[in-house]
């Protein structure tokens, strides 16, 4: 059987997806804009045996499988038509490539090992965000861009630049959190400082942000200096748990929960509730599953193994629940899924636009994780199969909220700036 017949019954004729493969046999429409090369027998090995995802992100990381073409346009197509080869199927493509195809598939060296011991301990923890966020400074300039804002941003119009829409972004907390001058303002996980130099340059606050990336913290104290606003803004080297100050005015948690766990999500509540005072203010924001009914993590998944590891995904109504079970009353809530496909997208191009310099920096295989992980991300927004919600929640003692009777949550037209 040759593969390009087994690659017809699988996504089915018809497909606008080119596919070549080493036995010299293609189908699809020749010149294509997206083509697929498969280059080896241990390639299809992995196809066929582990099917879904893991197999398909594993030989296209380690190089043994080609996409010619925008990657986001082919998982777009494949996934539309791609159907299920049933075992039988499949042991006949195992048999007509012969013993050579028997070799197991060794992952590719990247794919993360994570510690032994409990998930979510602070030892495990600092692990996987080092896995994660201490690729490389230089790296992550070229695919943010200049705001290093790696969390979905809010665009103020389709037209908008993915600068302006990060700065939208953190003033919308900024506003939803009621920032002022003179407040104190904790930010958990605050990756590069975009939210503490934010709130300390355009509303005065005194912010901390904390990181468990070295890399991510003296990045932004650096930044933070070179912007002449040492004397209100912070950010430390430091596990949220570990923060002893409280009284804060406000706390900001933007893609953090979903490093937290599912089990430690009420303990981590009750964390960020003893850091505020009487009618402080929590902003969560965080990628979430569409329903409470699905698995929370796929251990298996192409994400644990070489992206997010540990990463746990909650659904809206579970994290609303553990909220309010822990001290928060809920006041507002939003889903903002089609802003961060919209964001990836922006990412993607960047990636894109400086591909040979991240590959230089990082290695074809950590530069190939991003292209996929990103382009895959971006569909699942676009398609409902992830959400990111903003939930903000108030520490009302006695019932007294000091809540706005109508707030005002709009980014002023000041907070974006023209590009």
């Amino acid at each position: 059987m040759q593969l390009a017949e087994v690659f017809e019954r699988v996504i089915g004729a018809g497909t606008p997806v080119e596919f070549q493969a080493y036995d010299g046999s293609r189908s699809g429409p020749v010149g294509c804009d997206v083509r697929l090369t498969i280059k080896s027998p241990r390639a299809v090995s992995s196809l066929v045996l582990s099917p879904g995802e893991l197999g398909l992100a594993r030989v296209y990381v380690a190089g043994d499988l080609d996409v010619d073409g925008d990657l986001h346009t082919a998982l777009r197509r494949l996934s539309e038509r791609a159907g299920n080869l049933s075992w039988r199927e499949r042991l006949e493509v195992m048999r007509s490539l012969g013993i050579q195809a028997l070799r197991p598939y060794a992952p590719p060296g990247i794919e993360v090992r994570m510690l032994p011991g409990r998930r979510h301990s602070q030892r495990r923890d600092s692990q996987a965000i080092s896995h994660h966020y201490d690729v490389s400074n230089r790296f992550y300039e070229w695919v943010l861009g200049p705001s290093m804002a790696y969390t979905c941003a809010v665009y103020p119009s389709a037209a908008a630049t993915l600068e302006q829409a990060q700065f939208t972004k953190f003033d919308l907390v900024a506003r939803k959190l009621g920032l002022g001058p003179g407040m104190r303002l904790l930010d958990v996980g605050c990756g590069w400082g975009g939210m503490v130099m934010h709130a300390a340059q355009e509303y005065g606050v005194r912010a901390l942000g904390v990181t468990l990336s070295r890399q991510q913290a003296e990045w932004a104290q650096k930044a933070i200096a070179d912007a002449g606003l040492s004397d209100l803004a912070e950010v430390r080297h430091l596990d949220y748990r570990e923060v002893t100050e409280a009284g804060f005015d406000a706390v900001s948690s933007i893609g953090l929960t979903e490093h937290i766990g599912a089990a430690q999500l009420p303990a981590y509540f009750r964390f960020l509730h003893a850091r505020l005072r009487p009618q402080g203010r929590l902003l969560n924001h965080c990628i979430m599953r569409p329903t409470n009914t699905e698995p929370r993590i796929h251990r298996s998944g192409f994400i644990n193994r070489y992206v997010f590891p540990d990463g746990e995904l909650m659904g809206l109504g579970h994290i609303a629940s553990v909220m309010q079970d822990n001290g928060f009353e809920i006041r507002h809530e939003e889903n903002l899924r089609e802003h961060y496909a919209m964001t990836l997208a922006a990412w993607g191009d960047n990636l894109e636009a400086h591909w040979d310099e991240a590959v230089a920096e990082v290695g074809m295989a950590k530069a190939r994780v991003w292209r996929l992980y990103m382009a895959g991300s971006r569909l699942a927004f676009e398609r409902n199969g992830l959400q990111l919600h903003q939930l903000l929640g108030v520490r009302a003692d006695g019932g007294d909220s000091g809540m706005p009777l109508r707030p005002n949550w709009e980014p002023l037209a000041r907070a974006v700036p023209v590009a």
